[in-house]
């Protein structure tokens, strides 16, 4: 069965991204269709359980010499932290509840007027010379399309940019390695207070084991978070390296190991008596592993590590921001970081989000996947970045179709002014 619907802008991933740019959309009078894979909104939040929100502010020095957290991911994603924050379902400004995540992003896009359609993969691409004329997904009802004037990929692994032959790239140069696939998982029935009193311990003995060659995980050290929930530890540990996060059969081996390396870490911790994990158990491993780096879009401008380090300011920023430069080693163990100083920020250009002309005209992306090297991509990624790319590319494309142009012609001001009107920062 085919069915054919059209709207304004079509927005490809119900992450954080794709969130924010169909509300972005619709709250400028947009006719916007929400498509999503999975049957949940919230992305790597709800579908990978990437927890917490790494830091998106920094400390500045006003002119009395006093200090203040200057936030530079805001707009979309300061409604979705406040809207938590006056519910009780995130402490302080980063650690979530992702169950709660789901239903506020739920009415935050029905509330904005945007249609949400779950349970819809995208299995097709319709182009004619450089523009996108519809998309089709399968779903339970046979395959779906889409027709659209604009659309926006906010796949994460640039999946619309892919289908509709837009010029990617895979990871880093000049082997395509990507940063390392993690699972993530919670663990309950943990004495928190004692489990973390003896880091000094675990750390030790997970060095021994290590160096022992009684780990067969890469990863140098053990990555766990106090997740806001009486009792329940939240890992970020696994790590799976040299897969292809877009081949099908490599993430589906690295699903494999990754719950390997899992049941891996609960045996160390059963062997050595941990204190705090007598009774602890194993309660969710995530629906997906999560990705850090994949495909990202070759387009106007490619957003490079250099830039980030220069704090270079552009003049058709749209974002910005200040994460350090977080590289997971794609062939083993280490992680590599770059930390900007306290009351620095770079920004993120308008052209990072659009595809070169002869790719295709009335295309925006948004997240992980704009247009960006390696060493960018690793700061870039974060989900509080993402949602202010994916807030820009949903006003760019609502500018671009104001303005009957290409998204490469869009007025990149009246972009700038309209991020500011919705409470978000382009770092200038």
């Amino acid at each position: 069965m085919e069915h054919a619907m059209r709207y304004d802008i079509a927005v490809l991933g119900g992450g954080f991204t794709g969130c924010a740019a169909a509300i972005a959309a619709a709250r400028q009078g947009k006719r916007v269709i929400l498509l999503e894979a999975s049957g949940f909104l919230g992305g790597a939040a709800s579908h990978c359980l990437i927890f917490p929100f790494m830091c998106y502010s920094t400390p500045v020095t006003d002119e009395n010499g006093g200090q203040h957290r200057h936030y530079l991911s805001r707009g979309i994603l300061g409604e979705i932290v406040r809207e938590m924050q006056a519910t009780g379902d995130i402490r302080g400004d980063s650690q979530f509840n992702d169950e709660a995540l789901k239903i506020l992003l739920d009415r935050m896009t029905v509330e904005a007027g945007v249609e949400v359609l779950f349970h819809a993969t995208l299995c097709g691409v319709k182009k004619e010379g450089n523009r996108i004329e519809s998309l089709s997904v399968a779903t339970k009802a046979g395959v779906l399309t889409f027709e659209a004037q604009v659309f926006v990929d906010c796949t994460g692994d640039a999946d619309l940019c892919a289908a509709a032959k837009v010029t990617t790239t895979l990871g880093r140069e000049p082997d395509h390695l990507c940063q390392p696939m993690t699972l993530c998982f919670r663990v309950a029935n943990v004495d928190k207070k004692k489990f973390f009193e003896n880091r000094p311990l675990w750390t030790r003995l997970h060095k021994e084991w290590k160096e022992a060659g009684r780990f067969t995980n890469p990863r140098e050290d053990i990555l766990v978070f106090d997740y806001p929930i009486d009792g329940m530890l939240h890992f970020n540990t696994t790590r799976v390296v040299r897969r292809n996060p877009v081949d099908p059969f490599d993430v589906t081996k690295a699903e494999m190991e990754a719950r390997r390396q899992v049941q891996e870490l609960l045996a160390f911790f059963r062997a050595n008596n941990m204190p705090g994990m007598e009774n602890a158990r194993l309660v969710y491993t995530a629906p997906s592993i999560g990705v850090r780096e994949s495909r990202m879009l070759v387009g106007d401008y490619v957003l490079t590590g250099k830039d980030l380090v220069a704090c270079t300011k552009f003049p058709d920023a749209i974002a910005a921001g200040n994460y350090d430069i977080d590289i997971h080693n794609p062939e083993g163990s280490g992680t590599s970081h770059y930390y900007f100083p306290a009351g620095t920020w770079y920004t993120i250009p308008y052209r990072s989000l659009t595809p070169k002309r002869e790719d295709c005209e009335n295309l925006l992306v948004g997240g992980r996947c704009i247009s960006c090297d390696h060493e960018a991509q690793a700061s870039i990624r974060i989900i509080p970045i993402c949602t202010t790319t994916g807030e820009a590319a949903g006003i760019g494309a609502s500018v671009s179709l104001d303005g009957g142009c290409a998204v490469q012609d869009a007025d990149v001001a009246r972009v700038q002014a309209i991020i500011g009107e919705c409470g978000g920062y382009t770092g200038l």
